[in-house]
């Protein structure tokens, strides 16, 4: 029988591989932009930020070591359909719609961008060729999961850190001029917008996904026992959210005080890589593309490998192999409508699944307590998608003003919480609905 326990050491690669699988595009991005915009309220901000950011993601990876299932497993306790449908989705947005695509991109912004002339880095040509390359890269390492664990987790993972790490404290040791003044929503509602902000990580909905990462990085490592797999996969996700939480908290920093050095901004992209210079010189400039390419470049990884298994499952008459070219291809092409598009179609998406993910994980967590009643999800996720898919709308620009009223007097709506009070609501019902069907 082959051996099945990992050392202290194996066990730390495994978290750093999760940890740099995590931190991708809009890790990197949205903590400056928050630290800048959020000026006195910066404290308030993060902290919502971090519950989204880092809370979620924790939560979501040791509920699919527990529940000894996917996405889809625990997604089928509501219906097989609803199984397979909402897993697609959240599949293609974290895959080749949105996270993946914006990983090229991001590396594009901050890692080539800033070294072309003018006149070049406005043309299409350096976008496309970078595109082309960085997911040829991802290709390469996504047809061989085995190698994430030997390749992210023990080699770029603490050369991530290292790099992020030199960042910080510099910035902490001689720190710039100190925050602005907060801007837009934070300064009304800096918790709740510290709370969405967290959503367009999407690090939750990965989380939910990357478990099958860390099985088959495990699994060719020769290591199939349950128990070890569960343990080790929590253990994992500990060392992601400590990793990850440092970093939000040091590039939001850098945000924060980087105002009156640097010029206000409205995004994060622009201030990390000005704040990397004002720091650090042109060094500085080394040290962001060194990180941003790195962080990019593992997360497309792993969430190429995670959504071309899913597919291969749902449609195996494709090959593993296909479904990955497929996905770089596509994602290539869509790394090429820019950023900024990517972001704002992405948000109403995301507004609208996350709460419906959240609700289905707290659910899992808690199914001993109704006997995994099939009511209790179906009418919890009804009532939270009455609010959600609302608010994804209204990012859109569709809105109706009557039902937008009376959302908006929901309690916690401010905070961006106001599906939390109908999901329990609804949760409450089929509990009843349970009960009654039992006299």
């Amino acid at each position: 029988m082959p051996n099945q326990s990992l050392s202290l050491m194996g066990k730390i690669s495994v978290g750093f591989m999760l940890f740099a699988l995590f931190l991708g595009a809009g890790n990197i991005i949205f903590p400056p932009e928050l630290g800048q915009k959020s000026g006195e309220h910066f404290v308030i901000a993060m902290i919502a930020f971090l519950i989204t950011g880092v809370g979620l993601p924790l939560l979501g990876v040791i509920t699919v070591a527990k529940s000894g299932g996917e996405l889809q497993d625990m997604a089928g306790r509501v219906s097989p359909k609803f199984g397979v449908i909402f897993t697609a989705i959240v599949y293609l947005a974290i895959g080749p719609f949105f996270a993946m695509p914006r990983t090229g991109t991001v590396s594009f912004e901050l890692g080539v961008k800033p070294y072309l002339s003018e006149a070049t880095a406005n043309s299409a040509w350096p976008l496309i060729a970078f595109s082309i390359v960085f997911f040829g890269i991802t290709l390469f390492f996504a047809l061989k999961p085995s190698r994430l664990i030997d390749t992210v987790g023990k080699v770029l993972t603490p050369a991530l850190l290292i790099v992020i790490g030199a960042l910080a404290v510099k910035a902490f040791v001689t720190p710039m001029d100190g925050p602005g003044k907060a801007i837009e929503n934070y300064i009304s509602n800096p918790f709740g917008e510290g709370f969405k902000q967290g959503y367009l990580t999407m690090d939750f909905l990965a989380a939910l996904v990357f478990g099958i990462v860390i099985v088959q990085a495990l699994k060719g490592k020769n290591i199939t026992h349950r128990p070890t797999v569960v343990k080790t996969t929590i253990f994992a996700a500990f060392i992601a959210a400590i990793g990850l939480a440092l970093v939000y908290i040091s590039l939001g920093y850098i945000g924060s005080s980087s105002v009156q050095s640097i010029g206000f901004s409205g995004q994060g992209a622009e201030i990390i890589t000005k704040s990397a210079f004002e720091l650090y010189g042109n060094f500085g400039n080394i040290l962001i593309t060194a990180v941003i390419i790195l962080a990019c470049l593992t997360t497309s990884i792993g969430l190429m490998t995670a959504s071309s298994e899913f597919f291969h499952k749902i449609f195996p008459s494709l090959s593993y192999n296909k479904w990955v070219i497929l996905f770089a291809v596509f994602s290539t092409v869509i790394a090429n409508f820019g950023l900024s598009t990517i972001i704002k179609v992405s948000l109403p998406v995301l507004l609208a699944i996350y709460p419906l993910a959240i609700v289905l994980m707290i659910l899992v967590l808690a199914s001993k307590l109704f006997n995994d009643a099939r009511p209790v999800y179906v009418c919890a996720l009804i009532f939270t998608a009455f609010v959600s898919l609302y608010d994804g709308l209204k990012e859109a620009g569709i809105t109706n003003k009557a039902y937008g009223d009376f959302l908006n007097s929901i309690p916690l709506a401010q905070y961006s919480l106001g599906w939390l009070i109908p999901a329990a609501v609804g949760a409450i019902i089929g509990y009843i609905i349970v009960l009654l069907r039992k006299k």
